[in-house]
């Protein structure tokens, strides 16, 4: 069972989420009843699925989640157990990894805990020193961890402590990191912004805190920032699908969507997609967080799309090269990422103004369409330019110059090949306006890899290169249109063979299943670019009668001294974008400098303000940063 607090705040939260609805649904319950009874049920199937995931009499199967939740519900005790002890033998390891475990099982456990895991478990608080990692995730899980560890085992002294302090000098060191972290956030933004895979690392620490934190502001806090969260995702994922621009992202989810930690999330919050079990779910589960009705809202509303939402992110801190544009915050310096997605319910079209946003893993932007088996489909398009230099790894780490892509490439293979797919670059600048984009490059002579790759996944039909220079492809309910300044060539996806072969480690796994049947149009040239044009199916009488308006459309570029592109869009907006130079639409520049924190029809935020308003219909939902309320209003009709 939960614990009796975080019973009674999952039905005080049921209450609100039944009432909320009902009252919005013609004066009846019936609609927030099925949609609390629904997310209820999805709850429930994962935690049973975790617990059957234990065989008595085989200790080698299951995780310490799996544990957890058996000890929550009273459960498969034996099995749960046993596994509790092998995992931990002969000692632990995984750094934060085994430690926001390690607190679900004890923060669950009570007295379902046998002495001899509880005594052991307290050994390994005192004698095994996990590393605090080097990622903004890596922190937030580690001090939620610490944090969560230094209430449980109450008041003791530094020789109970792995690392010399006492349970209150831990407390107060994680509390002190982990509001600084969500001040920033919702100051300035986000650093690992919007991942797919990466989201799970913040829902986590972030559930267990708003489900087990004694301190009621402080567990109020953790439970306003998964509200946040997952309001930052509902507002740009396409059937659970988390698109637009992505700060980290690794080869299979690029090329597999559905199967990432976001698409598990939007199944359990919101019914949306397809049912995947992972730990980070089932956490969630666990914890008695229950997603405010209007995200679910937010979340299904396909009849007001499309729309436009810009956000404002940041890069990880840069320890060099910060460069120009760079903002202070304390001691430490970041430069603004500027999100801007347009959200058709047929396709999302998104992207950030390109650079080195990120190390390592960067998507500067990408077309995700809608499918109807979500779970295997390859349903993407993109363009990269492939860079790894010493640059890129000094500016966000603090290894030396000779040695620092090595260390990369050690964890992250692909990184150091010329035909990855994941990738910021210095030489690049994005500007998108509503459902079409310019990319813009200046590669110097010497650049390791001097190309631009476009994407054309295995699920694009009917590729088309025209006589007007312009490639067309359409899938299920889009078109869209690829025109590349210089002309390149055709070439597989993995075509140096490294993932393909195995190469890339445990990054290479499944490389047949979701890495093969894609191909790339690869255009080498120092100034170069392109222009992409999308649009729905439902617009065009056929394939063909788009095709004739995009040829259509007016159309200048130049790549003699610097890529410039004037292109007139299908909704007659003049785009005008110029390398090193501020674009514009219809002779307004971009203004960068009044970029919103969050700007959608679902929801405003200032940058600085820490006070977020979402928003559906008459229903106003607010987090209060700065005060630590969340208030919820009606507008009268």
């Amino acid at each position: 069972m939960l614990p009796r607090f975080h019973l009674l705040q999952a039905a005080l939260r049921l209450v609100l989420t039944v009432a909320a609805c009902g009252w919005l649904a013609n004066g009846t319950m019936a609609a927030g009843a099925e949609t609390a009874r629904g997310f209820q049920e999805r709850r429930e199937r994962l935690i049973a699925t975790a617990i059957a995931n234990l065989q008595e009499g085989d200790p080698t199967v299951g995780s310490f989640i799996d544990v957890a939740a058996a000890m929550q519900r009273g459960e498969n005790l034996t099995a749960a157990r046993a596994r509790l002890t092998a995992l931990n033998e002969p000692r632990p390891t995984g750094n934060m990894f085994w430690m926001y475990p390690v607190m679900a099982v004890l923060l669950n456990g009570g007295e379902q805990l046998d002495e001899a895991n509880r005594a052991r478990l307290a050994h390994w608080w005192q004698a095994y020193w996990p590393s605090r990692g080097d990622t903004e995730n890596h922190w937030v899980m580690y001090y939620a961890s610490l944090y969560l560890a230094a209430q449980h085992y109450g008041d003791t002294g530094l020789e109970r402590w792995f690392n010399g302090r006492s349970a209150a000098e831990n407390m107060a060191e994680a509390r002190s990191y982990l509001e600084h972290w969500m001040k920033v956030t919702t100051t300035v933004g986000q650093g690992e912004y919007d991942s797919p895979g990466y989201i799970g690392e913040y829902v986590v620490p972030l559930a267990l805190l708003a489900g087990w934190a004694e301190d009621a502001a402080f567990r109020q806090q953790a439970r306003m920032m998964l509200d946040y969260i997952f309001f930052d995702y509902a507002v740009e994922q396409l059937n659970g699908q988390y698109a637009g621009a992505h700060s980290r992202v690794y080869p299979r989810q690029l090329l597999q969507p559905a199967r990432v930690t976001a698409s598990a999330l939007g199944w359990l919050l919101f019914g949306l997609g397809d049912y995947q079990q992972n730990a980070q779910s089932v956490l969630l589960a666990l914890s008695g967080y229950t997603p405010p009705p209007i995200l679910g809202r937010i979340a299904r509303d396909t009849a007001a799309r499309p729309y436009e939402n810009r956000e404002l992110k940041r890069t990880r801190w840069r320890m060099r090269h910060a460069g120009e544009n760079a903002i202070v915050v304390g001691d430490k310096r970041t430069v603004p990422v500027y999100k801007y997605s347009y959200v058709d319910r047929d396709f999302v079209l998104g992207s950030s103004q390109g650079g080195l946003l990120q190390p390592i893993q960067q998507q500067t932007w990408n077309l995700r369409w809608r499918v109807d088996e979500p779970l295997d489909a390859s349903n993407t398009f993109f363009a990269v330019q492939p860079y790894s230099s010493p640059h890129e790894g000094t500016m966000y780490f603090g290894a030396d110059w000779d040695t620092v892509t090595d260390l990369i490439a050690r964890s992250k293979t692909d990184y150091d090949s010329p035909d990855k797919l994941a990738s910021g670059s210095p030489y690049e600048q994005v500007f998108q306006h509503g459902p079409a984009l310019i990319g813009l490059y200046d590669i110097p002579a010497d650049s390791r890899f001097p190309h631009v790759t476009a994407l054309f996944s295995r699920d694009t039909e009917d590729v088309v290169e025209d006589e007007s220079g312009w490639i067309f492809a359409r899938s299920g309910p889009v078109y869209f249109a690829y025109r590349p300044l210089v002309a390149g060539e055709w070439k597989p996806n993995d075509w140096t063979g490294l993932l393909g072969g195995g190469a890339g480690g445990w990054i290479s796994n499944g490389f047949l299943e979701w890495g093969s049947g894609h191909r790339c149009y690869v255009s080498t040239a120092r100034h170069n670019g392109y222009v992409v044009q999308v649009a729905p199916a439902r617009d065009f009488d056929s394939y063909a009668a788009f095709q004739a308006a995009v040829r259509a459309l007016p159309l200048t570029f130049s790549t003699e001294t610097a890529a410039e592109v004037t292109f007139t869009a299908l909704d007659g907006s003049v785009l005008r974008a110029r390398y090193g130079e501020v674009p514009s639409v219809n002779g307004e520049p971009l203004d960068y400098a009044g970029w919103p924190l969050f700007e959608s029809p679902f929801g405003v935020a200032d940058r600085g303000s820490r006070r977020l308003e979402i928003r559906h219909g008459a229903e106003r939902y607010r987090l209060d940063f700065e005060n630590n309320v969340i208030t919820q209003t009606f507008d009268q009709p």
